[in-house]
């Protein structure tokens, strides 16, 4: 005895949708694309003054990382197209049915956006003191003895690096004579 069934064929659409749901990560791939394509473009069209060239100028970084970008986005798409799929998280002891901890999201923010405010009439040393302290305490972190101490030394060492050792010049603030 043999039955029948009658399979309906799919739609078009069902089946487009089908392929995209299957083939979501070319959404990475064209994102990836278009960051390549902008940071080329920016970087091709920069402003160079003449005294500026030698081997390596302002455009060299951004020119490799838009490449990078580019072939990138094209290696994955290769791969998606192979059949290629992205492993789920299995390294994170995260528990997906707790509500996500807004006061830590919100204490951060608040946090980015005080020192942002801060750097300029107070400085970066201070400013950002104030950032790698209320960061640390925003994550978790009440040594009040220990954390000061530590955002300080932390803000002076990135000062120091960026200012004197980079020449990437940043906003001293009353400090400024002193360091």
């Amino acid at each position: 005895m043999t039955t029948q069934t009658t399979d309906i064929p799919p739609t078009p659409s069902a089946d487009r949708r089908s392929w995209l749901r299957e083939h979501s990560e070319l959404g990475v791939c064209v994102l990836l694309l278009a960051l390549g394509v902008l940071v080329l473009t920016d970087a091709l069209t920069m402003d160079v003054d003449i005294t500026q060239r030698g081997p390596v100028g302002p455009k060299t970084v951004p020119i490799v990382v838009g490449i990078g970008l580019l072939v990138i986005a094209a290696l994955l798409a290769v791969d998606v197209l192979r059949g290629g799929r992205g492993q789920a998280e299995t390294g994170e002891d995260v528990d997906l049915s707790e509500p996500a901890d807004w006061r830590t999201v919100l204490l951060l923010a608040g946090v980015f956006l005080g020192a942002a405010v801060l750097i300029e009439p107070l400085g970066f040393p201070i400013a950002g003191a104030l950032l790698f302290w209320g960061a640390a305490f925003a994550l978790g972190s009440r040594r009040i003895d220990r954390d000061p101490l530590i955002a300080a030394v932390l803000s002076l060492v990135t000062y120091a690096v960026f200012n004197n050792l980079l020449g990437v010049p940043l906003p001293g603030g009353p400090l400024m004579g002193v360091l």
